[in-house]
């Protein structure tokens, strides 16, 4: 991955996580496990840029955070990630990050690829979020890559009957 698609891919972990943001604050009935799940994808966010800075831990994994923290927590890890992300070179993209997970292992892990897991982490539960809005009478919008890149969401699955 080049340093131009790791900015893309960050640019729609943002604007994912703002659209998974909004929809919980307009929703009128909010799974207390939807808030959380959201407050977990910041959290990792933040653990994982800790790791890469060779920084101690500055948040939980599952932070404890009502919507209005996790939402302040969203605008800490983007400005961090983009301070991080205006020093990435091509160069820089492949040097390992040396860091020791929550189970107390320690490992090596290119930065791109850890990079690449942060975005597809937060992906995954934002779906679990809009799983939750889903089943509480919301419909979540779109946080799809490709509605992300042309402006327009993806096609939805039409209803039988």
């Amino acid at each position: 991955m080049t340093k131009d698609d790791i900015q893309k891919l960050f640019e729609h972990m943002w604007w994912a996580d703002d659209r998974a943001a909004d929809e919980l604050a307009a929703s009128a009935e909010v799974p207390a496990k939807a808030v959380e799940l959201y407050a977990h994808i910041l959290g990792a966010e933040l653990v994982w840029l800790d790791r890469i800075m060779g920084a101690a831990q500055s948040e939980a994994v599952w932070p404890a955070l009502d919507f209005n923290g996790a939402r302040a927590l969203a605008n800490t890890a983007r400005s961090r990630y983009q301070a991080l992300l205006d020093t990435l070179s091509s160069e820089n993209l492949s040097s390992l990050v040396y860091y020791t997970n929550s189970a107390g292992q320690a490992f090596d892990t290119r930065l791109d690829d850890i990079l690449l897991h942060v975005a597809l982490h937060g992906s995954y539960h934002r779906g679990q979020v809009a799983l939750l809005l889903r089943d509480a009478g919301t419909k979540p919008s779109p946080t799809d890559y490709i509605g992300f890149v042309r402006g327009t969401p993806a096609a939805t699955r039409k209803e039988s009957g």
